[in-house]
């Protein structure tokens, strides 16, 4: 039963860290480092089909081995962020309150990219 609660518990958090792609609110990455961890411990197999996806390869492995991320990456998640939330802001026209916490957001997402989160350099 252990096994298939981990694997159930891992497969949630893949499909939020998925729409966290495209709704920048919900946070991408620690929604696949608990994915990670809950099929290390359910399933050898699909934490080794994990490991194998772009997924896996373009957000989590700078983390896992680094704990860190590139400059490149960083600003790449930030212009999506940005751009995403943008959208948002203009469709929140004449709701101040929404636009209020979309900005709260965005520089929440801003400080922890860029103030605590560590750079690592490119690898060539």
């Amino acid at each position: 039963m252990k096994k298939y609660f981990w694997i159930i518990l891992g497969t949630i958090n893949l499909i939020l860290g998925t729409i966290g792609i495209v709704l920048p609110i919900l946070p991408t990455v620690p929604f696949y480092l608990v994915t990670f961890y809950c099929y290390a411990r359910g399933s050898r197999k699909l934490q080794k089909w994990f490991m194998r996806t772009n997924v896996y390869k373009n957000n989590l492995r700078p983390f896992i081995k680094q704990r860190g991320m590139t400059m490149g990456a960083k600003i790449k998640l930030i212009s999506t962020v940005t751009v995403l939330m943008g959208v948002g802001f203009y469709m929140m026209e004449g709701t101040t309150a929404g636009r209020i916490v979309l900005v709260i957001v965005w520089l929440v997402h801003l400080y922890i990219v860029f103030m605590r989160m560590k750079t690592i350099k490119e690898q060539q």
